[in-house]
């Protein structure tokens, strides 16, 4: 696993970008449609992902896998899933828990 972004849940997309950029600096990397985008950090290839979210999840790491369906097969019956693969515009994604019920990521490239 490949740490790929730091995600950020945000209550307000915009007043959230206009803080990054304007206070830190930080340009945008891309963005997918109205509820994400992703700003570049410096000296580091890791992405800051927000996100206008409803889920009530923390901030945390989204980790890059070969495959999230065959990460989720091998793992299902070990860790704790709350959201099951799905599609996302570059390939698939998934979350589970770790023993402090902080969410965790993983992320698949698989449609690009």
């Amino acid at each position: 696993m490949k740490l790929m972004f730091l995600y950020h849940p945000v209550k307000n997309l915009k007043e959230s970008l206009t803080f990054y950029r304007e206070n830190l600096g930080f340009e945008e990397a891309w963005r997918e449609g109205d509820h994400t985008v992703a700003l570049k950090l410096p000296d580091t290839e890791v992405q800051l992902m927000m996100e206008e979210d409803d889920d009530g999840l923390t901030a945390g790491g989204v980790f890059l896998v070969d495959s999230v369906d065959t990460f989720f097969a091998k793992k299902k019956n070990m860790l704790r899933f709350i959201k099951e693969p799905i599609d996302i515009p570059p390939g698939r994604y998934a979350i589970y828990e770790d023993e402090s019920g902080n969410p965790m990521r993983i992320i698949d490239f698989s449609n690009e």
